[in-house]
């Protein structure tokens, strides 16, 4: 690590408690509002003399250049020479990519007015099937902003298990069924399986011309259309969207579809002015760049290996699953952008769940545990039922008990099993409600705040070549048998495939 990072592990780190009698304005410089959130770090170690340093190494990162790159589309993901073009897709970007967005988008909503308008027959449910961001973002945004009115019955389906595919589709007419197809290059394995038996299931239910009612979301138009779609239900993306930064592309299409047009347009305005903020903000004031700091301070100066994430909110149940991929397939890496090796750790796991079961569940780990793991708390000030008022007091009072359990911490020199050391860090995340225009501004800071961690670190976010060795290697056992394979996974495939 460089000097920065040095001056920074060697900071004597008083007590959370201490913190707070010693440096009372704390919450002035610690906590800011952006639009339909309110961000509060000050249960953190940061102090103003650690994020001067952290200050100082965001100069020396380059981090205005690099946010810079991204914003006009420059190709910042440097190991496959392209840029990353999502906030593009929400209106903030290079110009023309802007422009094709905008284009593509009016395509997706002329399509949309059709399928409402039946031109492809009735439709009542919608089968998305897709895999890593292809699935995760549009089950997120469905499922959190979904409600008993809404318009189609959706099932998101990603794992190749047959299982998955045969239960979603157990509920659902074929001859009432849209299927949507999310696939960057139109090749992802899992994806184009699952598509093709979804295509069977329609063949035996007596579908007249169940192609007719597949909509391909691809960077890939042309191997969509050799696959069966007509171009005229070929959604495309540019190649300049990664998967885990593509709900704001046609890869969001089903929930545009189930959500309606104008909540969609809500999503991505919410995350444009998270952009606008990203970009402009002054580096001390800046959301995303102020929580890279927390994630930083944690992880490398203090050894945490893990960052836990609750939502007390069920609408938000499917956050900790969207932001592990989010996070951990683009930080999780071992060399740097120059191809050297990272002198430092990188992403941490990213783990959580929901309150308050989490709490009857995990947080006995959490308050006495022997492992640092940071938490983070995010929760609506609006409830999301109509339910007796005391249900969403009671989850909110729990959120904020918790906060306040793992910094303060209880002493019991009678029963030391009784004692709560304290002195955890806590984040609390407050959005007024889970609108559209509030979610698109979450993801967008969590887009951006892995961003910057990245410069930060270093390193390139926008690239995943951890995930092609088990690829290529499962794709070689049925090309190969089992002679080139160790013998534990010769004995493995011989037991449960027969045949080799």
């Amino acid at each position: 690590m460089n000097a920065i990072w040095g001056q920074i592990a060697k900071r004597q780190r008083p007590s959370l408690r201490t913190i707070f009698d010693t440096d009372p304005g704390r919450l002035a410089y610690l906590t800011l509002s952006q639009g339909p959130l309110r961000f509060d770090w000050s249960k953190t170690h940061l102090t103003k003399e650690v994020i001067a340093d952290f200050l100082a190494l965001t100069d020396e990162a380059g981090f205005a250049a690099a946010r810079d790159a991204l914003f006009a589309g420059d190709p910042v993901n440097n190991t496959e020479g392209r840029a990353a073009e999502h906030s593009a897709e929400r209106g903030e970007g290079n110009v023309e990519s802007v422009a094709r967005a905008r284009m593509l988008h009016r395509r997706m909503r002329a399509l949309i007015d059709a399928i409402e308008g039946e031109a492809l027959g009735p439709v009542r449910h919608i089968l998305h099937i897709g895999i890593g961001g292809s699935a995760l973002g549009p089950k997120l945004i469905i499922d959190a902003l979904s409600d008993d009115g809404a318009r189609y019955e959706v099932a998101v389906v990603s794992n190749v298990d047959g299982t998955a595919l045969e239960q979603a589709i157990a509920r659902f007419d074929p001859h009432a069924t849209l299927i949507a197809v999310a696939s960057k290059t139109f090749t992802t394995t899992e994806t184009m399986l699952n598509a093709a038996s979804a295509i069977n299931w329609m063949v035996e239910a007596g579908v007249e011309d169940p192609y007719g009612r597949v909509i391909a979301l691809t960077a890939a138009p042309e191997r969509a259309m050799e696959w069966g779609v007509d171009e005229t239900r070929v959604l495309p993306f540019g190649e300049t969207v990664g998967g885990r930064y593509s709900l704001w592309s046609s890869i969001g299409f089903p929930a545009a579809l189930a959500l309606g047009w104008d909540a969609f347009e809500s999503l991505l305005e919410g995350a444009a002015a998270m952009d606008r903020h990203f970009r402009l903000a002054r580096p001390s004031e800046n959301a995303p760049l102020l929580a890279a700091f927390v994630d930083q301070y944690y992880v490398r100066a203090m050894g945490a290996q893990t960052r836990a994430v609750f939502a007390y909110d069920e609408r938000l149940k499917l956050l900790p699953s969207y932001l592990q991929q989010l996070e951990m397939e683009s930080n999780g890496k071992q060399v740097k952008r120059d191809g050297s090796p990272v002198d430092g750790p990188t992403a941490p796991v990213t783990w959580g769940g929901v309150g308050t079961d989490a709490q009857h569940a995990v947080f006995q780990l959490l308050h006495q545990g022997t492992v640092l793991v940071p938490v983070e708390f995010i929760a609506s000030i609006e409830p999301g039922n109509l339910l007796d008022p005391a249900h969403h007091r009671a989850l909110l009072v729990n959120c904020f008990a918790q906060g306040a359990a793992l910094m303060r911490g209880k002493d019991n020199d009678v029963d030391p099993a009784r004692a709560y050391p304290g002195d955890r860090p806590s984040t609390t995340i407050l959005l007024d409600d889970v609108t559209p225009e509030a979610l698109g501004a979450l993801i967008a800071f969590y887009e951006h705040r892995t961003f910057a961690n990245a410069v930060l670190m270093g390193i390139n976010p926008f690239d995943q070549f951890g995930v092609e060795l088990g690829k290529d290697i499962a794709r070689s056992i049925d090309a190969e048998g089992t002679g080139a394979f160790d013998p534990s996974t010769r004995a493995l495939i011989d037991l449960a495939l027969p045949g080799g």
